[in-house]
């Protein structure tokens, strides 16, 4: 390797360049926090790994996911991603699009390859009318899984969850305290797990807060899509909704559009809050408030609970439930009565 490619591996990695040529050459007296930094900066800019260098795999893991034209899919692969690679495994990335290969299909596939374990997130387990009994063929032959974003308790394997509810009551408190009453939830299909609870957090917090007991015209579903958010806002904001909570950043997305299709200002007229804090949300216009779904932590859990798995740890029917933030940002103001009380 060249004298300029050392100096800039060392500049990465905040060592000497006789260092570098040290862990290069597979010399004794490094420290392993000192081999890795230098072999991070390889990584990072692009330069093989000398073939002493390369680790062996401690197997392959799978990761099947819906698709990866919302930014929250892709943020939580690479979490998994680099957590599996810290511990020495190799990630399989599977991605559902429509028209491609399905979950089962994409499990032959993992199965045939003879991987270690499976993470599955927002799959088939998330939905209540699929059945149940393909998993029951993995668990029965002893291979790992951890199953994120909708639990089943016909599933005896471990569950990774934010916690929907909370994410709904918080949306709900925070567009109360801004002076909104009439508030309307816009999400996906109702066969879903994740969707059934946002819904129960939805209801009891307006209950709670503002005593409503009718919420035939406050719920609409749809699909988990701009063009899904925009539909089912455009029916809300029909009905007289201020503040619209989304269950994904890419419909609150679609809520503004369509707020603003009918001549309305957000958040002056509507008040919209998502949920993911999915990359890139602090930069649309205005800025999203936002549900922060805590991926990080959710993907490392996932990872250790696989792991343990493989590691002989039984796997245990519990569900890890994680706690969700709100982010405030541009998209929330004060509702239309405040806003008259400040002008009058």
């Amino acid at each position: 390797m060249s004298t300029t490619r050392l100096a800039d591996i060392a500049a990465q990695a905040g060592v000497s360049e006789a260092t570098v040529s040290r862990v290069l050459n597979g010399k004794a007296g490094v420290s392993s926090a000192t081999r890795q930094a230098v072999l991070t900066a390889l990584d990072l800019m692009g330069y093989e790994r000398p073939q002493r260098l390369r680790e062996r795999s401690n197997g392959l893991i799978g990761l099947v996911i819906p698709e990866l034209g919302n930014p929250i899919f892709p943020a939580f692969a690479q979490a998994v991603e680099k957590a599996l690679t810290q511990h020495g495994y190799t990630p399989i990335l599977c991605t559902q699009e429509p028209g491609g290969a399905t979950e089962d299909e994409f499990t032959d596939m993992l199965l045939d390859r003879g991987v270690s374990g499976i993470v599955f997130a927002s799959g088939l387990h998330a939905d209540t009318t699929a059945r149940m009994d393909r998993y029951a063929r993995l668990t029965d032959r002893g291979l790992p899984i951890v199953l994120v974003d909708g639990y089943n308790e016909a599933i005896a394997a471990p569950f990774i969850s934010p916690d929907d509810r909370l994410a709904a009551r918080l949306a709900v408190q925070h567009l109360v305290d801004l002076g909104h009453e009439r508030i309307g939830l816009a999400l996906g299909q109702g066969r879903f797990v994740p969707v059934i609870r946002k819904i129960e957090g939805f209801r009891q917090a307006m209950t709670n807060l503002l005593g409503v007991t009718e919420f035939g015209d406050l719920i609409q579903h749809s699909l988990f899509s701009v063009e899904g958010g925009q539909a089912a806002a455009a029916a809300l904001i029909e009905r007289g909704c201020t503040g619209i909570f989304c269950a994904s950043d890419l419909m609150a997305l679609g809520a503004i559009r369509a707020a603003r299709e009918r001549g309305l200002s957000v958040p002056g007229d509507v008040s919209i809050v998502g949920f993911d804090d999915s990359p890139l949300m602090a930069f649309t216009d205005p800025p999203l408030t936002t549900v922060r779904k805590p991926i990080g932590a959710m993907a490392t859990a996932a990872v250790q609970t696989l792991l343990d798995e493989i590691g002989g740890t039984p796997a245990k029917h519990v569900e890890l439930v994680y706690q969700p933030e709100l982010v405030v940002r541009g998209s929330t103001s004060s509702g239309p009565l405040v806003n008259r009380d400040h002008t009058s």
